[in-house]
């Protein structure tokens, strides 16, 4: 997924694609880029350099496959571990077992009337202005808003589907997420919507989705459906904990929610990573912001100094010792961040506050699934001549004269940048890219003296409807022992039923289930064993009971482990393996008050990076935020506020 490459000779990639949302080719992708040896593909016309973008295996595609001279053929197979969450058939070549088949292999697909033409030709090289490394949240918002900015951009990614750690998957007609599921603020608009909205709304996207405002809570004081809003989730309080609990919450509500306009003042798409952050954020917002601290008042601008510091610190001085209260805060933080209040920025709770607890607020999934979010950045990096090629990955990060130029595949071959590299991998993983002769003593030891939250357990189920409620909610949030502490392992398990509101996710009369223990999983529990082994099965039977009983409580009596039809497991090794993250960890366990995410720069001249190892840090909005930031920087500032202008912000 997220690597880099090299030399042996540059080529030149040219796909086209033409697809709607309900198309995907990604068992043909890893061919983009493979250097087993050199082959061309023919098929219908058009010119438009693109992405190779997935195709699903629904009904066969045809691709006639001219191999060159010396070319190795190809097989599709199950790779071993099939059970581990997010696997599919993968292309996998040379081929020892198929070297006497057919050397012209045709494939075909036609959905819905739709045609899928890819032509792909070589040519001596590959270059683009900017070269991305990694699909996933944040090197897509990237990617594609230097294509709206109208740069040459290309998008390497490893894995066969793009989306990172938010990619979903099928399997049997189960559309499953991989990660992300709890969403809100897809249609906000205006300078204080959600970055990855205003990602979207500058590449002229959208996500349908249903909304909500519940999830159900399994706690040790009880179960209720917690509801979100002013004044919603002060009657559960007072029905299932107590008055001091209801005085408590509104006590932190009104402190915190006045700070969230200073909090939201800046959109995050007006911020670039150098001195042109003052015309495109300080200067053109400066009224706006002088407008939210006046009306905050002298206590609530007093408060907005804090939004660089522990959330702890604002409950702290707001006396808040109830403690339910201290414990459900300390769950929305490691839920949004992976750390509890006392290492989560203010600035980033208070946001959250703010659209989870104003008037009208409503949580939000997206019909299709979580994938809908990745296939609508990609279709929007298409839309403005950007490229994105699957099964590419990045071995090295070439760096000449002192200078990133560019990536060597582990095909061997070289592509050029000729503006910049940016790596959405983790800052483990980029530094492991990079050649050890070029790097800073000082920006190694930093970088590997950062400490890395745990990592996942993952259970993905299919299921029969019929005797499960009907009044089945779509989240629902586990917590078995609030003494241990949120972030202990196998305490709190977290499961999505997004069958419940997208009804194509799952076949008919089915549901669609993703259980997972967040961020709480020790590496160290998995580290070194072999994935075929039957210690590695065993310990993966034994640390997926948690998520089990919690199933079993969520769903009741109708629902029965053995009658499911699809189960699978992940473990830190599948983070690890499929997701290229270090050690399968969820991101770096940076604490407020101690350190700050690192910028988005690098010691590296022309070697950015973007996603959760970067500032504002983890969960969906942040990584958004990051990936716009690096677009912005690589542009000039004249047409960053042209961007600004253009979208109404």
């Amino acid at each position: 997924m997220r690597r880099h490459g090299g030399w042996d000779p540059p080529l030149r990639l040219k796909c086209i694609c033409q697809v709607t949302d309900r198309v995907r080719c990604s068992r043909f992708a890893p061919l983009c880029l493979s250097a087993a040896s050199s082959f061309s593909l023919t098929a219908s016309s058009s010119t438009r350099p693109l992405i190779v973008h997935g195709v699903s295996w629904a009904r066969p595609l045809r691709i006639p496959l001219v191999p060159c001279e010396g070319a190795a053929p190809f097989s599709t197979r199950i790779p071993a571990g099939e059970e581990e969450a997010g696997l599919g058939a993968r292309l996998r070549w040379p081929a020892a077992a198929h070297r006497q088949r057919l050397a012209r292999l045709r494939i075909e697909e036609s959905l819905s009337g739709v045609v899928l033409s890819v032509l792909v030709s070589w040519s001596r090289k590959l270059e683009a202005d900017v070269v991305v490394i990694g699909s996933g949240i944040g090197g897509l918002c990237c990617a594609g808003l230097l294509a709206r900015y109208q740069q040459d951009v290309l998008v390497l990614e490893s894995h066969d589907l793009p989306g990172g750690a938010a990619h979903s998957f099928e399997v049997k007609g189960y559309k499953f997420d991989s990660g992300p599921s709890l969403f809100s603020g897809f249609h906000s608009r205006g300078p204080q919507a959600n970055p990855l909205s205003q990602v979207l709304d500058a590449l002229g996207e959208s996500v349908p989705c249903a909304t909500y405002d519940s999830w159900m809570v399994y706690v040790p004081e009880g179960e209720f459906l917690s509801r979100i809003g002013p004044t919603e989730f002060l009657k559960d309080l007072e029905t299932f904990v107590s008055l001091d609990a209801v005085h408590e919450w509104k006590k932190l509500l009104e402190a915190v929610l006045p700070m969230s306009a200073a909090a939201m003042a800046l959109p995050p798409l007006s911020i670039r990573g150098d001195w042109g952050v003052v015309s495109t954020a300080a200067a053109r917002y400066a009224p706006s912001l002088l407008k939210s601290f006046i009306q905050m008042g002298p206590q609530g601008a007093l408060g907005a100094t804090k939004l660089l510091r522990p959330f702890s610190e604002i409950i702290d001085s707001l006396e808040l010792k109830h403690p339910f209260v201290r414990n459900w805060v300390d769950l929305l933080c490691f839920l949004l961040a992976g750390v509890k209040s006392d290492g989560i920025i203010s600035a980033e709770i208070v946001y959250m506050f703010a659209e989870w607890y104003k008037p009208g607020c409503m949580l939000e999934y997206p019909l299709k699934g979580s994938g809908a979010v990745v296939d609508a950045l990609v279709q929007g990096l298409k839309k403005y001549g950007g490229r994105l090629a699957l099964g590419c990955h990045v071995d090295k990060i070439v760096v000449e004269n002192g200078r990133a130029t560019g990536v060597k595949l582990s095909s061997g071959h070289f592509v050029r940048a000729k503006k910049a590299v940016v790596s959405n991998a983790s800052m483990w993983d980029t530094l492991n890219l990079l050649p050890p002769d070029v790097v800073p003593n000082t920006y190694k030891e930093q970088v590997e003296a950062t400490p890395q939250c745990e990592s996942f357990m993952h259970l993905h189920l299919g299921f029969d409807a019929q005797n499960i409620s009907e009044d089945l909610g779509i989240h629902h949030i586990v917590v078995n022992d609030w003494s241990r502490g949120v972030d202990a392992d196998q305490n709190v398990v977290l499961i999505s039923v997004p069958s419940v509101h997208g009804k194509g996710l799952a076949p008919p009369g089915k549901h669609v289930l993703h259980a997972y223990t967040p961020g709480t999983e020790p590496y160290s529990l998995w580290e070194g064993l072999d994935r075929r082994s039957m210690e590695y099965r065993k310990l993966k039977e034994e640390r997926s009971e948690v998520m089990w009983r919690a199933v079993e409580r969520v769903l009741g009596p109708g629902f029965s482990r053995e009658k499911c039809d699809v189960k699978l497991g992940g473990t830190p090794l599948t983070h690890q393996r499929f997701l290229r993250r270090n050690r399968g960890t969820y991101g770096p366990a940076i604490k407020a008050g101690e350190a700050t995410f690192p910028g988005h720069s690098t010691p590296i001249p022309q070697l950015f990076c973007c996603g959760d190892s970067t500032f504002p840090g983890i969960g969906v909005p942040a990584v958004a935020a990051s990936g716009a930031i690096v677009a912005n920087t690589l542009v000039s500032v004249s047409q960053h506020s042209e961007l600004l202008d253009a979208i109404g912000i």
